[in-house]
C-alpha cells in the first residue's frame, strides 16, 4: 500500500502580518489634504439662494414707510429749531424780568422824590414859620413813601408793648421793670420791615424783665 505525502503549504508573512492600526483624527498630517480645486463639503451641502422678489404691493409700503420716517425726521428738526429759540427767549426774558424786577416800585417813588424837592424849596423860601412848612413837607413825603412801600408788600414790625417773638424781634438789652410783665418788649430802637411773608429785618427792642427781690 502506497503512502501518500500530504504537502501543506505554510502561510505566508504577508498573509499572517497584522493590520495596520487606524490613524485617528488627531493625526492630522498622516491624512491627505483636500486638493486647492476640489469643492469643499459643506458647501456642497448648502442650498443655492434664490433672490429675494418684491412684489409691487410691499414696494409701495415700503416707499410709504420712508415718506413717513422722512416726514418724522423733519418734524423733529423743527421740533428742535423751535425748543433752542424758546429756551433763549426765555433766558432774554428772565434777563430782562431780572434787570427791570423794581420798575414799578421805582415809578412809585419819582412821586416821592418830587415832594421832597418842594419841601427842600418851601424850607428855602419860607420865612419865620420855615420849620413848621418843612415839618408839613416831611410828613407828606413820609406818608406818600408808605404808600407806595405798601404797595409794593412792605410791612412794618411794630414791636412795641408787645410779647417778645425771636421770629420777628432783636433783643438789644432787658430792663427792669415792675410796670409791665416780663417778656414784653418796652422800647423800640427801630422798626422791622416784612415783605409779604418774609422778614426783611427784625425790630431791635429792649425786653422787660422782673426786678430781683
Amino acid at each position: 500500500m502506497k503512502r501518500t505525502n500530504v504537502h501543506t503549504e505554510k502561510p505566508s508573512d504577508a498573509a499572517t502580518a497584522e493590520p495596520p492600526e487606524a490613524v485617528g483624527p488627531a493625526t492630522g498630517a498622516a491624512e491627505e489634504q483636500p486638493a486647492s480645486g476640489a469643492p469643499d463639503a459643506t458647501t456642497e451641502a448648502l442650498l443655492p439662494v434664490e433672490p429675494a422678489t418684491v412684489t409691487p404691493e410691499q414696494l409701495t409700503e415700503l416707499k410709504e414707510q420712508a415718506a413717513r420716517a422722512s416726514e418724522s425726521w423733519e418734524r423733529l428738526l423743527r421740533t428742535t429749531a423751535d425748543f433752542d429759540n424758546f429756551k433763549k427767549r426765555a433766558a432774554r426774558e428772565k434777563q430782562e424780568a431780572i434787570r427791570y424786577a423794581n420798575e414799578s416800585l421805582m415809578q412809585k417813588l419819582v412821586p416821592v422824590l418830587d415832594s421832597l424837592d418842594m419841601a427842600l424849596m418851601a424850607a428855602q423860601t419860607a420865612g419865620s414859620d420855615s420849620g413848621q412848612s418843612l415839618q408839613a413837607g416831611v410828613n407828606m413825603v413820609m406818608q406818600q413813601l408808605k404808600s407806595a412801600l405798601a404797595e409794593a408788600g412792605l410791612e412794618e414790625v411794630n414791636a412795641l408793648g408787645q410779647p417778645f417773638d425771636p421770629n420777628f424781634h432783636e433783643a438789644l438789652a432787658q430792663q427792669e421793670t415792675p410796670e409791665v410783665p416780663e417778656g414784653q418788649v418796652v422800647h423800640q430802637h427801630r422798626k422791622g420791615y416784612k415783605l409779604r411773608d418774609r422778614l426783611l429785618r427784625p425790630a431791635s427792642v429792649v425786653v422787660a424783665k422782673q426786678p430781683i427781690g
